[in-house]
């Protein structure tokens, strides 16, 4: 194996990376050579290992995960997903005791979970992984990591694909030169748009008996009018990311923008290492302030506003140190996630420059105690007007550089018109003249996605359909009046919109149950949905009075009701 191992990349797709730890798990699990290594024993009598109880991984995250062949970690595509995951080890399995505390967790189930991220492909041609340390885009990095590191906490059985040859291995479509191992079904599919692609590339036509099992991480979500081909082709609204024919619940999304879409999320990083916290205690916060932005396209046309912020603060940066920025911006240039921890505990605000929009950074920031000034869109930005969104599959308005931060407010976000001077003194102001001390929503700590991604794997099922879930108690009814969508409607109840509950009022007797005024007279009739595929929380309609199924949630966990757990 020590000389032989790197003659074949089958032996890489198997786990095998050049560790003694790797040879022997190979030699045991592939061949059938050595025995069973102890903790990866499969009960007597057991032949699928679905059926063995899972437990929270109490160890080591990475001493387990290398010797189980879950990361790849010399592959270039895992290379900033292992650092992150690494540099946060002992969090998230601080998390999975704390969790595995509070509730009884003894009865689940491990699964088979194939994970492949299309766009981190060679194939797909993003390079995003290479550019991962450069100044590219972190948010799908950052969420696969923490999708990843959830998974192998929650005690999975983990198959992770780097390439469209593994993922044909994976699903038993491809021979390699090894001995062949067992194919293993899985009982999920985590993937994104591109692989979504490449998965039905490569499958053909039995690519539908894995349809059901498929969660595909979408960033902005993937609205019910622009999933449905035949729909989005009769009303204009096709495009490469839309028409892919799944229950919109199957789109996992990164914030929570609509309700039809599941809401997976990610872990906002902002612990420090021991040696960085002894640094920081006898740094007091500085008066500075940090700009949000890595390229120079982020900076264009934004020296007015960043003068008005100079005027009260000192401005540092972590951009390209080729980009044209102002004089008295102290850049940093490019540097690592803890580095820019390190910065944000010492500034007082974080400078949005409009775009990106939606990144992690915003909730970072007032992680770690620094308000977050966030530029105003107006008019909100959407695929009518703004070219980034031309293809999105959605017809979300955003109104500002990150919405969801919008919401939490003052005095941790200060939504600003930054070409109004006075509004962004105003802010400045407010924010200098007060303390403000670090807020993360539970939803986006490593315990609260643990929670989130426990309850969704099991109890989210579009195989069956034998269960509605949420439960039904959870149902409550509203009325969403013209031109008002569902979403709007419930979020005026203080509730949310809950698409799995859409089938159930869909029928004459459960909806005269629920809602007393719906009658069959000359005056007033009812309108049922045909297609199950266009149940939706965001589309409002000019003639109709829409029922609405709405819920409650948990706070700072939208994505689960209060009896959920």
């Amino acid at each position: 194996m020590k000389k032989l191992w790197t003659s074949d990349p089958c032996y890489g797709r198997y786990g095998v990376n050049g560790s003694l730890c790797s040879f022997l798990i190979y030699l045991s699990e592939v061949p059938n050579w050595c025995p069973l290594l102890p903790g990866r024993a499969i009960p007597p009598g057991v032949t699928d290992t679905s059926a063995v109880k899972t437990k929270f991984k109490a160890c080591n995250l990475f001493e387990c995960a290398l010797c189980t062949g879950v990361f790849l970690v010399r592959l270039e595509q895992f290379k900033w997903v292992h650092q992150r995951i690494r540099s946060m080890e002992q969090i998230w399995v601080d998390a999975g005791r704390s969790l595995s505390a509070k509730y009884n967790l003894t009865e689940r189930k491990a699964k088979h979970i194939l994970v492949h991220p299309g766009a981190l492909t060679d194939e797909s041609g993003f390079k995003i992984a290479n550019s991962a340390f450069s100044g590219g885009p972190l948010g799908e990095l950052v969420q696969w990591s923490d999708l990843i590191a959830t998974l192998y906490i929650l005690g999975h059985d983990l198959h992770l694909s780097a390439s469209i040859p593994d993922l044909k291995v994976s699903l038993g479509i491809m021979r390699t030169g090894c001995p062949p191992r067992p194919v293993v079904t899985p009982n999920l599919i985590y993937t994104d748009i591109v692989g979504l692609r490449q998965i039905q590339a490569a499958l053909r036509t039995s690519w539908v008996k894995y349809k059901c099992m498929i969660r595909v991480l979408d960033s902005f979500g993937t609205e019910p009018d622009f999933n449905h081909p035949a729909w989005a082709q009769q009303h204009n609204l096709t495009s490469y990311f839309g028409g892919l024919n799944l229950t919109p619940m199957q789109f996992n999304t990164m914030f929570p923008h609509t309700p039809d879409n599941t809401f997976l999320g990610f872990v906002v990083q902002h612990q420090l290492s021991s040696e960085e916290r002894r640094q920081l205690e006898s740094t007091k916060r500085q008066n500075q302030a940090l700009v949000y932005g890595k390229r120079a396209t982020f900076w264009k046309d934004k020296e007015a506003y960043l003068d008005v912020i100079h005027r009260y603060l000192e401005i540092h940066g972590t951009v390209d140190n080729t980009a044209p920025i102002p004089a008295y911006v102290k850049n940093h240039g490019i540097v690592k996630g803890s580095e820019v921890q390190v910065l944000l505990r010492q500034s007082k605000v974080f400078v949005g420059l409009s775009f990106p929009y939606e990144g992690p950074a915003a909730l970072e920031a007032i992680a770690n105690g620094c308000a977050f000034l966030n530029p105003r869109l107006d008019p909100p930005h959407s695929r009518l007007n703004t070219k980034f969104f031309e293809e999105k599959p959605t017809i979300r308005e955003v109104s500002s550089q990150n919405p969801y931060a919008e919401a939490i407010g003052e005095p941790y976000v200060w939504t600003v018109d930054i070409q109004n001077s006075t509004d962004v003194e105003r802010a400045l102001s407010a924010i200098l003249n007060q303390t403000i001390e670090p807020y993360l929503p539970y939803e986006f700590t490593c315990e609260g996605m643990l929670q989130r991604v426990n309850t969704l794997i099991e109890n989210q099922d579009f195989c069956t359909n034998t269960k509605i879930w949420p439960p039904l108690s959870a149902l409550q009814v509203v009325k969403a009046e013209v031109n008002t969508s569902c979403k709007q409607a419930c979020r005026e109840k203080g509730l949310i919109c809950e698409p799995a509950f859409f089938p159930h009022l869909n029928s004459a007797d459960n909806l005269t149950k629920s809602v007393h005024t719906c009658s069959y007279n000359s005056s007033e009739h009812c309108v049922f949905q045909s297609d199950p595929l266009l149940f939706s929380c965001v589309r409002s309609e000019e003639s109709l009075i829409r029922i609405c199924p709405c819920r409650d949630y948990i706070k700072d966990q939208i994505a689960l009701c209060k009896a959920c757990v």
